[in-house]
């Protein structure tokens, strides 16, 4: 929406009595006014304008026989309604052009220009400071005004005319002046749809803020920020800033000038590169509420906002979040009520905050919040988190002491509240869930549900302990022994193997001296457990007898099995229990 420029000159004023009603037993007439553009609607009856000519006569000297005289009979018929409706329109437009620059306070009021006209507006804010502007400063209250009123007063300041019309003191132009210059705090409150009963929307009217020195202080809604005019002349004082129901985007209330450069960087910052212009930054800014708009994105605007450690943007249109790592001062964040899904990497982003509030979003991982240390206050209630382990994600954070998780689907899990306290660990009694004191039995059955996880966890240990040896086991069983093949028989050095397994029994002692003076050549030989049981299966019949004549002495059993090599061993025994 484009500005609307201010009008450079008074318009005229024109009234219409358009019609009439009954109310009870008496007739209202309907009265149309007219100042330029805009029109509103007055309704009177017959002895509201005896009063106001009474007055009239009284004041300004005008004629008594202008105004129709009373009926008493048929004062209601329809004839005499039509009739007087023509000849009240008649008496307010001559009155109109009787004063033509300064209207009358009794016209004036019963016309409402104090509600819908510029002189009147600003002739009746001026008189009410003029009584009250002072108490109202020392008092330190918050001071209420409507675009309406601040479009008056701005488009005064433009005309070309005297700051009293009227030549009432009371109702001068520098009352206002005076008061807003040391005002330190505004709430300036819009409305939806036209203002009263007239044509008027407060969203279309441009209203300029400079005339405020020393605002600490501003609250905005139901305005247009395309409307807004001297936002930047606030910079140097400011602390507190509200808008709400006004923007689209920050950039244009952060930095109202940003749409007349195409580059633009913050005073002070490095630039690589050459800007159009340099902003000045925030200095005092330390909160920003900018809940309840239609934002979509943080935008790099918030580099003019170093100082700010409260950051509402609730209720807006988020997706995502950016560029606040420019924000080193931040300690409460309120990002609830907007479309954000995922939430990676937080801390890059939010740094040392102590308040969160993810509230009404879409979250179901919470993958992103592990390293928020300095978080004390975690609201993620009306999300999607279905899931107890994400809690996991946020159990070990040090500092948490309140966890929102109501209205979530994990809610509906069996003893939901131990099983999310659980997770915490030692520090169960310390969190408070959904703002509800965790109770004495509640830890109790923590401490259980701990005892069962830590029995758990040594059992899943012990198990995979085991698995990791019989698999070690079982890949050494897999691999295939490195042979090496016995001398030709004629050699009297031939290798053998193993002579417990062949040797008959006289010769037991070598046996065993043979077989304990290399363990792990046995263990690194399965094909002897293999030879083992083949003889186990050859007949009685083919074993030499007992009383058999021993081998010859060439032949020494002892000497060739304690200097055969392992795997030499192992095949001469598989070739003797097949032979």
């Amino acid at each position: 929406m484009e500005s609307t420029p201010f009008p450079e000159e008074a318009s005229e004023k024109k009234v219409c009595v358009v019609g009439s009603e009954l109310v009870e037993n008496y007739t209202v007439y309907i009265i149309d006014v007219m100042d330029g553009e805009h029109r509103w609607t007055v309704k009177h009856r017959y002895s509201d304008f005896h009063d106001l000519h009474e007055k009239l006569t009284a004041e300004k000297k005008v004629d008594r026989r202008l105004l129709p005289p009373k009926k008493i009979l048929g004062k209601n018929s329809k004839s005499l309604v039509e009739r007087r409706q023509k000849e009240l329109e008649l008496y307010l437009q001559t009155l109109l052009q009787q004063f033509p620059h300064a209207t009358p306070a009794p016209l004036a009021c019963f016309l409402h220009f104090h509600l819908y006209e510029i002189n009147g507006i600003t002739a009746a804010l001026a008189e009410e400071l003029f009584h009250k502007g002072e108490q109202l400063l020392q008092a330190g209250e918050v001071f209420s005004l409507h675009p309406l009123q601040l479009y008056s007063v701005s488009q005064q300041l433009r005309l070309a005319k005297p700051t009293c019309c009227n030549g009432d003191a009371k109702t001068d132009l520098g009352h206002i002046l005076d008061f807003t210059c040391r005002l330190r705090y505004l709430k300036i409150s819009g409305t939806r749809g036209p203002v009263g009963t007239s044509n008027i929307e407060e969203s279309s009217l441009p209203f300029d803020l400079s005339i405020f020195k020393s605002l600490l202080q501003i609250e905005i809604s139901e305005c247009s920020s395309q409307q807004i005019q001297g936002l930047s002349s606030l910079r140097s004082s400011l602390a507190t800033m509200s808008v709400h129901r006004t923007t689209e985007t920050m950039m244009s209330i952060l930095v109202p000038e940003a749409s007349e450069f195409s580059q633009w960087e913050p005073e002070g910052a490095e630039s690589g590169c050459p800007v159009t212009a340099v902003i000045p930054v925030w200095r005092n800014l330390t909160t920003l509420d900018m809940s309840h708009n239609c934002i979509g994105t943080i935008d790099s605007s918030v580099k003019l906002i170093r100082k700010v450690e409260f950051l509402d943007l609730s209720y807006n249109q988020l997706s995502s979040v950016e560029n606040l790592q420019h924000l080193y001062n931040l300690v409460h964040v309120d990002l609830s009520y907007n479309n954000l899904r995922v939430l990676e990497a937080a801390h890059t982003r939010l740094g040392n905050i102590k308040t969160l509030s993810l509230a009404g979003n879409q979250l179901d991982r919470l993958t992103g919040l592990t390293k928020l240390y300095s978080l004390v206050n975690l609201d993620l209630s009306h999300n999607q988190l279905a899931q107890l382990e994400e809690i996991r994600n946020i159990g070990s954070l040090p500092c948490l002491e309140k966890l929102n998780l109501s209205s979530n689907p994990m809610c509906i899990i069996p003893d939901y509240r131990t099983k999310v306290l659980a997770q915490f660990g030692d520090r169960a009694a310390e969190v408070c869930l959904d703002s509800k004191v965790t109770t004495e039995k509640e830890l109790d059955t923590v401490e259980v549900l701990k005892a069962i996880q830590k029995a758990k966890e040594v059992k899943d240990r012990m198990s995979s302990s085991d698995k990791k040896i019989s698999e070690e086991t079982r890949l050494s069983a897999a691999a295939p022994p490195h042979l090496s093949f016995p001398s030709p028989p004629s050699s009297s050095s031939s290798s053998t193997c193993c002579s417990s397994a062949v040797a008959p029994p006289t010769v037991t002692s070598s046996s065993s001296s043979s077989s304990s003076s290399c363990p792990a050549q046995q263990a690194a030989c399965p094909s002897q457990e293999v030879t083992s049981r083949e003889e186990a299966a050859v007949p009685p019949s083919v074993l030499p007898p007992v009383d058999a004549a021993p081998p010859p002495e060439s032949f020494n059993t002892n000497t060739h099995l304690l200097s055969a090599e392992p795997a030499q061993l192992c095949l001469f025994l598989f070739v003797l229990s097949t032979s």
